[in-house]
């Protein structure tokens, strides 16, 4: 079944610019990882938030362990107004589906 993550993080004012480019330079590695079906940045304020959708709950442990995400936060760390805010989501099914679920 998959499982749908949803990872805010906000940089401290002057380091957006480094979380940015921490960031993108993350994705292209975390979409080759097995079980990965979306990993999507979005951006609003030096907020950053990662709409991900993992196959199942073993492919997002294993992303968890990735090079990638260490790289990631070792990178960002100090760039960072608190710690991330993550978070697993279950759907709720209602409406279309077509239209209430994410897809890859």
């Amino acid at each position: 079944m998959p499982v749908v993550v949803v990872a805010t993080m906000t940089a401290k004012p002057d380091s957006v610019d480094a979380v940015r480019d921490a960031c993108t330079k993350a994705i292209e590695a975390v979409h080759d990882e097995p079980g990965c079906e979306l990993y999507a940045l979005h951006e609003a304020d030096g907020t950053f938030v990662f709409v991900e959708q993992w196959a199942d709950a073993e492919a997002l442990q294993a992303h968890g362990a990735a090079p990638a995400v260490g790289t990631l936060f070792g990178t960002i760390g100090e760039h960072l107004d608190g710690a991330p805010d993550i978070k697993m989501l279950a759907p709720v099914v209602a409406g279309d589906p077509a239209k209430g679920q994410l897809r890859p």
